[in-house]
Order: C-alpha cells, then sequence, then structure tokens
C-alpha cells in the first residue's frame, strides 16, 4: 500500500487552515482543502502494515481506537496516491455513509492507532478521506442511486441525526419506504444545529439531506413524537420505527446562582446561533448574545471549543475555558500506549483562534466553579472558582480535592455549561414504552431491537453519548436488523461481517 519507504520520505502535512484572525469575521469553515499532490503524497506514507490498526474499530479503556465504520483506510489511501480518486471513493462509500461528515468533525481514532504513530506523526487519514468525498461531489461521481424495486415495507426512524440518516440510507436501498421525523425545522439532528458552521458549513449536510431525498427517503421536520405525533400512530402507520433520537440531555450544573440570568447550556448556545445565523444572518437576534461580555466555558472538551469559537465571532470582550482535569502531557504516558487514543495537549481551531485574539491560551486546567453570583436585577456578574488537585485514594482510585487557598473570584455576564450529556431525553422513550436502563434505551448490539414490538433503538439512544463513527455504524447495524425483521433475511451489509 501507497509507497513503500513513503513513511520514511515524506513529512505528515498538517491540514491547511485560514488564517486564526482573518476567519473570525465569517463563519466559514477554517479548513482548506489541499492540493491532489499534497494529497497523493500523503497517501504513500501510508505504510503497507503487516496488520493495520487503524480500522479496528474498538474501545480501550473506554475511548473509541480505529475506526468504528472500519474504513479500508489502506486501500483508499494507496489508491489516491496512485491518482485513482473514483477508485478509492467507491472503496470509502463501501463502509461509510457520509465521509463528508467524518472527515470534517471526527476525533479521528483512525490517526490515533496509525502503525506510523507508533513513532512519528500518523498519516493524514481524516484529511485525505475529505478529499476524496469532497472531489467525488465536485466531479459529479456521486449522483441518486434509486432503488429498483419497492417491498411495500414502511419504517419510520425517529431523529434525523447520523445514526437516523445512515438507517434511512440503508433501508431504503433495500427498497423500503422511509420516512424521518424530526422535531426541529431542518433535519440533521446535532450536525445541524449542534456544530456550527466553522466546522461544518450547512450546505454540506443539505447537500445530502437532499441527496437522500432524491433517492426516495421522506423527512418530516417540524414534528415532535408525543406532541404532533403520537407513538400509536407510528407504530400503525408503519412496520418498523427506530429510535435516533442522540444523547441530548444536557448534563447540568446544580450550585448556587445556576438560575442567574446569563447562564446557559452550551448546546441551546450553539443551537440557537446556527438558526440564527442560517434563518436571518443573525437579524432577527433570536440567539444567546456574547458581543462585549465576559464569557466562561465550563467543560473541556469538542462543545466547549465550539462555544469558544462562536464567541469569538461574536466578539466576546474576554474568555476563559475551564477544565476540571490537569493540563494533557505533550507526548503519550505508560497509561496511555498505542493504540489507544492519544490523550495529549493541542491547540484546537478555536484555541487557535483565542491565541490569535487574546495572545495567550484561555484555558485554565484543575478548576472547580464553586457559585454562580447575580446582581440584584438577577443579571450574573461573576462566578466563584478553587483549585483542584487530582490524586489516588487507598484503593488507587483517581479522586480530586479542593487546594485551600486557592479560590478566586471572575467576572462574568455569559456562562456556557459544557460538561456533556446524561443520555437521550426520556419523553420519547416513555411515550413508546421502551425499557430504560442507565438512562438509555434497553437494546442489545447487533439486535437492537426493544422491548415492544417493531421498535428498534440505534446511536446515542441505545448507547448514549458518543462519537459521529459510532452512529453511522449503529445507524447500518440496526438498518440490517430492521430489514432482517421485515423480510426474515437481509443482504444489507453489516460489520459483523467484515
Amino acid at each position: 500500500m501507497g509507497k513503500a519507504t513513503g513513511f520514511m520520505e515524506i513529512k505528515r502535512e498538517e491540514a491547511t487552515q485560514r488564517d486564526p484572525i482573518e476567519r473570525l469575521n465569517d463563519w466559514k469553515e477554517y479548513s482548506a482543502p489541499f492540493s491532489d499532490d499534497v494529497m497523493s503524497e500523503q497517501g504513500a506514507r501510508c505504510m503497507d502494515c503487516g496488520t493495520p490498526f487503524c480500522h479496528i474499530g474498538m474501545e480501550i479503556n473506554g475511548a473509541a481506537s480505529g475506526c468504528p465504520v472500519y474504513n479500508l483506510i489502506p486501500e483508499w489511501n494507496d489508491l489516491v496516491y496512485r491518482g485513482m480518486w473514483k477508485e478509492a471513493l467507491e472503496r470509502l462509500m463501501k463502509t461509510n455513509n457520509f465521509p463528508e461528515f467524518t472527515g470534517r468533525v471526527c476525533p479521528a481514532p483512525c490517526e490515533g492507532s496509525c502503525t506510523v504513530a507508533i513513532s512519528d506523526p500518523a498519516v493524514t487519514i481524516k484529511n485525505i478521506e475529505q478529499s476524496i468525498i469532497d472531489k467525488g461531489f465536485e466531479n459529479g461521481w456521486i449522483t441518486p442511486k434509486i432503488p429498483e424495486k419497492r417491498t411495500g415495507k414502511k419504517v419510520a426512524i425517529v431523529g434525523s441525526g447520523p445514526a437516523g440518516m445512515a438507517s434511512a440510507d440503508q433501508l431504503n436501498q433495500a427498497g423500503h419506504s422511509v420516512t424521518v421525523f424530526e422535531r426541529d425545522d431542518r433535519a440533521g439532528g446535532l450536525l445541524m444545529y449542534g456544530i456550527p458552521n466553522m466546522k461544518l458549513e450547512k450546505d454540506v449536510v443539505e447537500r445530502r439531506i437532499n441527496l437522500l431525498k432524491q433517492e426516495g427517503v421522506d423527512f418530516i421536520t417540524n414534528t415532535e413524537v408525543g406532541k404532533d405525533i403520537t407513538a400509536a400512530e407510528l407504530k400503525e402507520r408503519f412496520d418498523s420505527v427506530i429510535l435516533c433520537t442522540g444523547a441530548q440531555k444536557q448534563r447540568n450544573l446544580v450550585i448556587d446562582g445556576r438560575k442567574s440570568k446569563g447562564v446557559h447550556f452550551a448546546m441551546d448556545y450553539l443551537a440557537t446561533s446556527t438558526k440564527s445565523l442560517l434563518d436571518s444572518n443573525f437579524e432577527d437576534n433570536n440567539y444567546i448574545e456574547a458581543e462585549g461580555k465576559d464569557v466562561i466555558v465550563i467543560g473541556g472538551g469538542d462543545t466547549g471549543a465550539d462555544c469558544i469559537a462562536t464567541a469569538l465571532r461574536q466578539n466576546a470582550n474576554s474568555i476563559v475555558q475551564f477544565g476540571k482535569h490537569p493540563q494533557l502531557p505533550l507526548a503519550r504516558t505508560s497509561e496511555n500506549a498505542w493504540p489507544e487514543y492519544p490523550h495529549v495537549f493541542s491547540l484546537d481551531y478555536a484555541h487557535k483562534e483565542a491565541k490569535a485574539k487574546f495572545g495567550e491560551d484561555i484555558r485554565q486546567y484543575s478548576i472547580q466553579t464553586k457559585k454562580f453570583v447575580a446582581d440584584n436585577d438577577g443579571n450574573l456578574k461573576e462566578l466563584h472558582t478553587i483549585e483542584m488537585k487530582k490524586t489516588r485514594d487507598e484503593n488507587g482510585m483517581f479522586v480530586y480535592e479542593e487546594v485551600p487557598g486557592t479560590e478566586k473570584i471572575w467576572p462574568a455576564q455569559l456562562v456556557l455549561i459544557a460538561i456533556g450529556f446524561e443520555g437521550p431525553e426520556q419523553p420519547v422513550l416513555k411515550e413508546f414504552g421502551v425499557n430504560i436502563v442507565n438512562r438509555k434505551a434497553e437494546a442489545e448490539y447487533g439486535d437492537f431491537s426493544t422491548n415492544i414490538e417493531g421498535v428498534f433503538a440505534a446511536g446515542d439512544t441505545r448507547r448514549g453519548q458518543s462519537l459521529i463513527v459510532w452512529a453511522i455504524n449503529e445507524g447500518r447495524e440496526v438498518a440490517h436488523a430492521v430489514d432482517e425483521y421485515l423480510m426474515g433475511a437481509s443482504t444489507l451489509p453489516t460489520y459483523e461481517a467484515m
């Protein structure tokens, strides 16, 4: 695969990015495409491993390692190296329904498990993936695939995120009539409203949705199950129902002053910002404003970074991000060995932008928020924190202890809580009568059926907060299970058979 000595002769090229200061003036994607020649060189770095780990698709110590959709990465790296882009696209589409999404927003656990990454920078797998699919659209190689026959079976999918869309795509190609129900005014789930334009421009999402529509998938928006349509109606009208509602119940920070005006969940902030941008270019003022405010983001993950990038574009006066954990090491530790996902220090796109604007890294580590304080009108004016120390207890478990004397008061008029999700929202699950275990729909991977006949669950609804690649994996797998349920057997591909 690739050039036999490519990984020794060619250095990794990092993704081209627009200037951090310049891109703060718009809401366009921050990345820029590589040339074909550069991509060919980067594909040549794929080293013909005896056993490739980039597509193992498993969890190690709770984190994804390798590609959960089992992309056969060495194959399309080699094809790109040889300039065989159309063949690379065909190879890529065999395992991944939406490379234009994963190539932009997936954290690339494949690169963490790349064999080259044992001692050198990994192959630029994610960038090559995006280049392949973008070239496919640019050259008109991706056209509607309309099923030749229909089975007469009807499937309802609740939720239009990556799991819902992947299952819709697969089941439609199997000949079933698929209807996707979405409570928001636009389809796409978190791809539409949870990820800002800078990472994933919405015409990319709409392009895929329009393609699915041309292929026969129906999308019904502004329709909430349990409010606009009942579970009983769906079960009566459809032969099967798949619940792909995601894990959108945001984890709260229950401390004094939580109800102060100016304290918001991160996803509410991101969703209203994107919707207002799409609806009116912010002229409707139907969004949470950061302009001129001291902003604090609580939570150190990707959602928190997206909040930073959004607040920067809204001209916040200052931004600080709190993280509960200590700063990550610059290189892997012995406790984080390859091929695990590398938990190492890095600058996300938003942190690069913030550093360019404010002159320093805005992240604060090992910080615990103790309370919010509002003025006499209930408007947030400050929050109080204390530093935390991470130690091991007598059982060897990590615990956090407050460090006396490190109390601090921070000015803040806007706080965004980005500390993760507790699982799917419960009303839809309860509407169907689905068993709930650990706040998630009870359904076994591979089978995906719930305790209710004909009702299946997949994606974050079943597994909890996870990655887009796991959502696509489950969307494809539940489609196989539903097809088998409806027809007695299925010819849809399944990862289990790979």
